[in-house]
């Protein structure tokens, strides 16, 4: 006779399984791990991609010296278009330079304009090919801001972030007579060695996405003073600045004013905004903008002094 040898599997009368209890400890003990974890994640990709933008931007500053390397001295271009400036009557000239020569080739907008995603014409013109032609330096990665109308179109950003120093470089007929005609009071620095202290003067940041396009930030005459155009803060209240000497920093903006959301029309119907929350932030760049010109017309140097508590 064959004997059957019973088999017992194990079930929940066996004391091994999970308890409803149990499984609710571990999904909160998940939870809490989670909690302090993915705030860590996040920090840290933050501070990844600012690092990344601080080296966009010392990559730019190189380029910019290189450029100025092969033309005698000559800096790059710098003819941005400002509304601001569009009712100011300049001589035009027969010939001249074009946004092909610029450092930059392009003028960024909410539309759906070629300009805000054509890679090769940023890379074609004047740093282009100190700069490795790489199009990947001249967008910040925490910069992903497109309108309703952008995104629409399948969108996912634009191809820049920074801008340049407009006191940096010939403007073309807004710096003709050797002046710029919108900051007239300062020094318009048409060669690297016209600049007196480069490590105090600053070359290219990143800004804010609804006001770039050039960069003209201020307006110190009126009362009270204005920003007409507005830096980014992208890293935690902060951008990303590269001077002249070629070093970068990040600068921690201390007026909340000046830290606006990053956002498609946020503040371009505020521009000029008046300042009301103090100065700071406004005193640092224009200290670092350009130099004073003194009576005789040559530049006379007030040193920014060191940086506040709060860089």
């Amino acid at each position: 006779m064959n004997v059957r040898r019973a088999f017992k599997t194990s079930g929940p009368s066996d004391g091994r399984a999970f308890t409803l209890i149990e499984l609710l400890v571990v999904v909160s003990i998940i939870a809490i791990i989670a909690s302090l974890v993915l705030p860590a994640l996040a920090r840290a990709k933050e501070r990844a991609q600012a690092s990344f933008c601080l080296n966009n931007t010392k990559q730019l500053a190189v380029a910019w010296m290189l450029y100025a390397d092969d033309h005698n001295g000559l800096l790059a271009y710098n003819l941005g278009q400002s509304t601001r400036t569009a009712a100011i009557s300049v001589p035009a000239t027969a010939s001249g330079p074009t946004m092909a020569d610029n450092w930059v080739n392009n003028v960024l907008d909410w539309e759906l304009s070629p300009d805000n995603t054509n890679a090769s014409a940023v890379v074609r013109s004047g740093l282009g090919p100190f700069a490795g032609k790489s199009a990947a330096l001249y967008r910040c990665p925490s910069d992903r801001v497109v309108s309703d109308l952008q995104r629409s179109a399948g969108w996912s950003g634009r191809v820049r972030s920074y801008s340049m120093n407009a006191m940096i470089g010939d403007a073309g007929n807004f710096t003709h007579t050797g002046v710029n005609i919108n900051n007239p009071g300062y020094v318009q620095f048409f060669k690297a060695s016209s600049i007196p202290h480069p490590s105090d003067i600053f070359v290219f940041l990143d800004e804010h996405p609804d006001s770039i396009d050039d960069g003209y930030f201020l307006d110190s005459e009126s009362d009270p003073p204005k920003w007409t155009d507005l830096p980014a803060s992208y890293h935690d209240g902060a951008a990303s600045f590269a001077f002249a000497d070629g070093h970068s920093q990040l600068h921690r903006w201390h007026n909340a004013s000046t830290k606006q959301p990053a956002r498609a029309y946020g503040i371009a119907g505020s521009l000029p905004m008046p300042i009301t929350d103090g100065l700071d932030d406004f005193t640092w760049v224009l200290s670092r903008m350009s130099t004073e010109r003194s009576p005789a017309g040559y530049p006379s140097y007030n040193p920014p002094g060191p940086p506040p508590a709060w860089d």
